[in-house]
């Protein structure tokens, strides 16, 4: 099965629900006119939009209506696709320009952090990159052996300490182990505690200082994994992490158990963090870009 239809299977929820409301909504009107535009802004918001980003749509729609001079509901179908994917700009891949290049991956338990650290491995290591990652998220049980199972299932080694250590000690490790064995990119399963926030952020700088210090010029990504399901709860949560870390690309998981994916519009335009990675399934393979006309494609087609 290709990338687009996997992603088109995994939007499946999100097109049913989305689209169909939209077009229940556009149905029931001859004309355009004012109520329509609200009815179609209490829609957007309760397909996981967000008020926000809802009203910005909806006032976009209202001038193009007006400069094109349209009277036909159906043809605002064909105009919000145009406005989503222009809000949504140009995808920003990841940058994996240097050797070695590193990714530090955060996220509150239960997004898929450690199973989508595993995925990318195994992503990389497929396109032919030396992956090596750092298990440094050492305060959650059972954090380690999650992802010594999934790292053994892709395939890549693991440098790891005891549970309860230095996660800046563990990363510093994974760092000289990869100049050693010539490792393209580092990947590090790195706390996800958002209870308070300065212990987060301390503890980020302190393994970015690492970073900086064992792989100067080093590329540099801070990936937030989020739970495609908790729909607006993602956006919160988004917005926390980003007061705490630099963060650099959103992971959307679990994008094909949702009918709430269109909260990918919400990250973008209001948080202005770009969505680089997305979840499409269980299997290890199931990992892919985020690419903004193959997403709209799939929401619309």
């Amino acid at each position: 099965m290709g990338l687009f239809q996997k992603l088109k299977d995994s939007l499946k929820k999100t097109k049913d629900s989305f689209l169909g409301k939209i077009d229940r909504l556009l149905g029931a009107f001859t004309k355009i006119d004012e109520e329509l535009f609200e009815e179609l802004e209490e829609t957007l918001i309760m397909s996981d939009i967000g008020v926000n980003t809802s009203v910005r749509i909806c006032d976009e729609l209202r001038e193009r209506v007006k400069l094109g001079k349209i009277e036909d509901p159906s043809m605002i179908k064909t105009m919000l696709k145009e406005v989503i994917y222009e809000m949504l700009g140009e995808e920003q891949q990841l940058d994996l320009s240097t050797t070695p290049s590193v990714i530090l991956v955060i996220g509150v338990n239960g997004a898929g952090k450690t199973t989508t650290i595993g995925k990318l491995s195994y992503k990389l290591k497929n396109e032919g990159k030396r992956v090596l990652v750092a298990a440094a998220d050492t305060f959650r049980a059972a954090a380690i052996e999650q992802l010594e199972v999934w790292t053994k299932r892709a395939g890549v080694d693991l440098i790891k300490h005891k549970e309860g250590g230095d996660p800046a000690a563990v990363v510093y490790d994974a760092l000289t182990a990869a100049k050693a064995r010539g490792v393209d990119v580092v990947i590090c399963d790195t706390a996800g505690r958002l209870h308070n926030k300065k212990n987060l952020m301390d503890e980020l700088k302190k393994i970015s200082k690492i970073v900086h210090e064992k792989a100067e010029g080093c590329a540099l990504e801070v990936l937030l994994a989020l739970d495609a399901t908790t729909g607006q709860n993602a956006v919160n949560q988004a917005s926390l992490f980003n007061e705490a870390a630099d963060i650099t690309g959103i992971i959307l998981t679990k994008l094909d158990g949702t009918a709430k994916g269109g909260i990918v519009i919400t990250i973008t335009e209001d948080l202005k963090i770009p969505v680089k990675l997305i979840t499409t399934g269980e299997k290890i393979e199931d990992i892919q870009p985020f690419i903004t006309h193959d997403f709209v494609d799939a929401l619309f087609d």
